[in-house]
This record gives C-alpha cells, structure tokens and sequence, in this order.
C-alpha cells in the first residue's frame, strides 16, 4: 500500500533531504528512492530510511541549536531545515532522579522529561521532521490521526509553518487534548471509534488526498526517525555513552525501535562507546498486545480493544509491534503491563518524588519500572533511564478525585496546625 504524490510533488529536482538516499524494506532490505511511501512494494513490510552519513563529529554536533537540528546530519531534512519556521522542539531536560530511584530501590535513575516540548510532548519531535520532508515532497496540508499528543503536535507545527491542518481523533479522547489541538484552528475531526478506526480512515484519505502529509501515514518513515533524537540527546547528557538500561512507553512502537535506532547509529559512528544495552518496553494492562506476545514467547502480535485510561499509548494494532519484539529480545530487556490504578500510583510517585507531572504514558513508565525492578528483570544496581513523554497537564482526567485538598478550613493558623497534625505533617 502506498500513498500517491501529491499534484504539486517535485518532478523538477530531487528532494533535499540531507543524509537520507534511499528507502529500505524491514524484513528483506528491498531498496527504492525516497519518496511519500511507507510499505514495500516488494515485501509490503514497512520501509525505514537508510543513510550516507558521511563523517559526523561530536564538535559539529555541540556546535548546532539546543533542539534536535543539532543532529540534523542524522536526519532525513534539509541542510538548511533550521532557518525554515517551525517549532524548534527538543533539548529537553534530563534529571537524576535520587528520590524516585530510593522509592523504587533502585541505585541511579535518570528521567528523560520531554515534557519540556513546544506542545509538552516528545510528538513535536517527530511532527518536525516530519513536515520538513512533506515540504521537500510538494505537499501543502498537515495531517494525522491521533491519540492526543499527536494532534496537539501537528496542529502547532502547521500553524507554526503557515500551513493547513486536517486532524482525526476519537471521539473519547481526553477533553484537555481536545482544546489544546482546536486552539490552533486547524481542522479537528472527531471519529465515532477508537483509534485503530481512526487511523484505518487516514489511511484510506492518504490515497484519496494527494497533497495531504499524514505524517504518521505517507510519510511515516520520515517522521518515525525524529524518535531518534531522544537517543541522540540521551547519550549526549550522559556524557557521550549510551545507558546500560532504557524504560520507554509502547503505542505504536516506533519510538522504541528508534531509540534502538539512535542509539546503534551513534555507536557505528564513533561517538559513543559501543556498549551493550537492554531495552524495557511499557504498556498499560487494558491495552498491552505487545506485552502479551512477549510474555507468551511469541514474534507476532495479536490485535485487541483498548480499555485504558492511558489513551495515548492505546494503540490495539501497534504497527511496530513485531519490531519491538526483535529490539528487546535481541538486547537482553523485557515487556511489562501495568493496571490503571498502578499507572496512577505511577504518575503521583514521579510527582512527590521529582516534581514532574506526567501525563498517563509517563505513569504507565514509572509503574512498569516499579514492577520490573520487583520482578527481578529490571537490575536495580545498573544505571536506568525512563522516558517521560508528556505532560499530565493533558491527562487531568486520570487523577481527578484522587487528589485534592486534605481539608477545607476556616482562615485561622490554628486550624491549619491541626490539619497538619492529623495528616502527620
């Protein structure tokens, strides 16, 4: 299956998209020229963009912006891809978290807050590079279908850009990622459906509409490396050296095979020690495929109905599913599932902890974690880092009724003594 180009696509010139020269097929190299695909025409097996990289040195990499054009040489953008408007994400922070480490047991922890993003998630990422190669291509709106996140992105980046944007969630989408994609006044659509609906109907307007970039559609391979840049930013932080264990959320996928991505890349290049890994994948119970065929020893995955207050990670078809599946089990990690009530407990433990509120897929991290460290597959004396991917600004649905004021009192120092002495404070 692939998308047609757009009217306006270049037959003029190749598209300038820096180190990228080609698309390769996942499960049996097959090569084409780039262009606006996703599958193999040959094997019909997802295609990932393969690179000429030529020399890449650590100064030219420290000498760029804070944000993820600093590793713009290792992307498929422009060489001028910075000068261009657009949001400017990443260079998020990364915190040594002690108090959390000491709650889970665990001696050193580091969480990667990319709740620092322009639309405070890692989806800004992704939507960047994205929408310059939809550029280089010819197309002229942005679009999606989305758990949340990812909309918020899109809509930013294309009014950013000056752009159209064109985006479809479920209906039952949280009511805080609703407003925070329709103030950019872009066209928000909901669909009567979950999100698997929803992408199956973006996939049949990918073909029908030949200047709409869905970018987690016709120019998915494009836009799944820009996950690479949390790798590259991780290792950088750290001092040049990728960490000996890595917790990241499960939705679709991809952005754990591409963390693998980056950080093999950054290993073939010399810019960090090739040093061995493991990779931990995290999914919330009430949609947690991936986690199931890992755990019944399988290389496929079974489709199921999301029920999960974690509503950006629930994804019943995550179409990178098997590819997670090979990462963690080729570097040594595990996949593990966490209830609802856990991920809550997840997200208030990070807060009391580290003072970062993470939206649900962060919960569902920490909680995962939590239970790898019990379970005895997460070793609690390697250095580990989570992957923070969003804000709980945008998911306050999660914790309403379960936190609040400890008493409503008259305005007297008094009453607040007593208060605090009943609840031991």
């Amino acid at each position: 299956m692939t998308a047609a180009l757009g009217t306006t696509t270049s037959t003029k010139r190749k598209p300038d998209l820096g180190p990228a020269i080609e698309l390769v097929s996942k499960e049996e190299g097959h090569r084409q020229p780039l262009a606006p695909e996703f599958v193999s025409a040959e094997d019909f097996s997802p295609l990932d963009v393969a690179y000429d990289f030529g020399r890449i040195r650590r100064e030219d990499i420290q000498a760029g912006p804070n944000n993820i054009w600093r590793y713009k040489g290792l992307l498929p953008v422009p060489s001028n891809v910075e000068e261009i408007p657009n949001t400017e994400p990443g260079g998020t922070r990364l915190i040594q978290a002690d108090r959390l480490a000491k709650a889970l047991g665990a001696k050193k922890i580091w969480i990667k807050d990319d709740t620092g993003n322009p639309t405070h998630s890692f989806k800004d990422r992704v939507v960047a590079v994205a929408l310059a190669a939809a550029r280089e291509f010819g197309f002229e709106v942005l679009a999606c279908p989305s758990t949340g996140n990812l909309a918020n992105a899109v809509a930013a980046a294309a009014a950013r850009a000056g752009w159209q944007s064109v985006v479809l969630i479920p209906k039952t989408l949280e009511r805080a990622k609703i407003l925070t994609t329709a103030v950019y006044d872009g066209a928000l659509i909901a669909v009567d459906g979950n999100y698997d609906d929803v992408n199956r109907l973006a996939t049949q307007l990918a073909g029908e509409h030949e200047n709409w970039a869905f970018v987690n559609v016709n120019v998915r391979p494009y836009y799944s490396e820009g996950s690479k840049t949390l790798a590259f930013e991780v290792a950088e932080q750290l001092g040049w050296r990728i960490p000996p264990q890595i917790v990241i959320p499960i939705a679709s996928g991809s952005q754990l095979t591409k963390v693998d991505k980056g950080f093999r890349e950054f290993a073939q290049l010399g810019l960090v020690e090739d040093s061995p890994y493991k990779v931990f994948g995290a999914q919330a119970t009430g949609c947690s495929p991936v986690s199931a065929a890992f755990r019944a020893g399988l290389d496929v995955v079974q489709p199921v109905k999301p029920d999960t207050i974690a509503r950006s990670l629930a994804i019943g078809n995550p179409a990178d599913g098997p590819y997670v599946l090979d990462v963690v089990n080729r570097t040594g990690g595990a996949i593990e599932d966490v209830t609802d009530e856990e991920v809550v407990e997840g997200i208030r433990l990070l807060a009391r902890t580290e003072g970062v509120f993470t939206e649900t897929a962060g919960g569902v991290t920490v909680a995962t974690a939590k239970k790898l460290i019990e379970t005895g597959k997460l070793d609690p004396d390697v250095e580990t880092v989570l992957l923070i991917t969003g804000d709980g600004l945008k998911t306050l649905d999660a914790i309403d009724g379960k936190v609040g004021p400890m008493a409503t009192i008259p305005p007297s120092a008094e009453a607040v003594r007593k208060v605090l002495a009943e609840h031991g404070r």
